[in-house]
């Protein structure tokens, strides 16, 4: 099990936000911390911590430049998603993007686009591809959503969806949007199928918010899963301290 940092980008400045309130208009987004330090400030932290497969995510437009200073500091070390497409994921590449993440361009109109997908998987190449599957649960299962987690798709997060995607990705980045940013605990259920289901590296996002609870997902997920954790840590604002999450995912 692995850490893995991340570093959230809306309007142009590093934030943790509850996913679910990110909408057009930018009054009603609920703001967990908004970081007085550059995105570039965050990156060099990571790299001098030796965390690899992290994220950046450009929340919205408006936040190319602040991604591109991130992705110098630390050329080879992060992945990046947010507007990502066939048409400019080369870009990022070259700009020192590790891999492209994308969610919504291969989901449309609630379905999954395979032309989408087969065309940025020809602009990049499998290796340098990780599929961002934001779900949410409903009727007892879980469904990608996209449109800013607004819109569900047809698409559901089991056994099979999983087997489908993992020949067109090198990694897969599960949100879990129900708990994305709450510091409510990890949807254990979730977890639990994914580190059953998933045989590429794969991060598990949402709700961590301790120690024990990072001992808990390791011990439900056999340590086959990493994870990624924002608005709980010091560095973002949070009571959970950096460091002894990097200690304990070394452990």
């Amino acid at each position: 099990m692995k850490f893995r940092p991340c570093i959230d980008l809306h309007q142009g400045k590093v934030k943790q936000i509850v996913g679910e309130t990110l909408q057009p208009d930018a009054s009603r987004v609920v703001e967990n911390f908004v970081s007085s330090q550059t995105p570039d400030h965050y990156a060099a932290m990571y790299r001098e911590d030796g965390l690899t497969g992290g994220h950046i995510i450009m929340l919205g437009g408006g936040n190319e430049e602040a991604a591109e200073q991130a992705l110098g500091a630390y050329p080879g070390g992060m992945q990046i998603g947010g507007g990502i497409r066939a048409d400019n994921a080369e870009r990022y590449i070259a700009l020192g993007a590790s891999h492209v993440i994308v969610t919504s361009y291969i989901f449309q109109d609630g379905k999954l686009n395979m032309d989408h997908l087969d065309a940025i998987v020809k602009a990049v190449g499998k290796e340098r591809l990780v599929i961002d599957l934001s779900c949410k649960e409903r009727d007892g299962k879980y469904y990608v959503v996209t449109n800013q987690w607004r819109t569900f798709s047809d698409f559901e997060v089991n056994a099979e969806g999983i087997r489908r995607l993992e020949a067109y990705c090198d990694e897969f980045l599960i949100h879990a949007v129900d708990v994305e940013g709450k510091r409510e605990g990890v949807q254990e259920r979730l977890a639990a199928g994914l580190a059953e289901w998933t045989t590429i590296p794969t991060t598990y996002a949402g709700g961590a918010r301790s120690l024990d609870d990072l001992e808990r997902f390791r011990r439900i997920t056999d340590g086959r899963l990493d994870i990624t954790i924002g608005s709980a840590l010091d560095i973002f604002g949070g009571q959970l301290p950096y460091r002894d999450v990097i200690a304990f995912c070394r452990s």
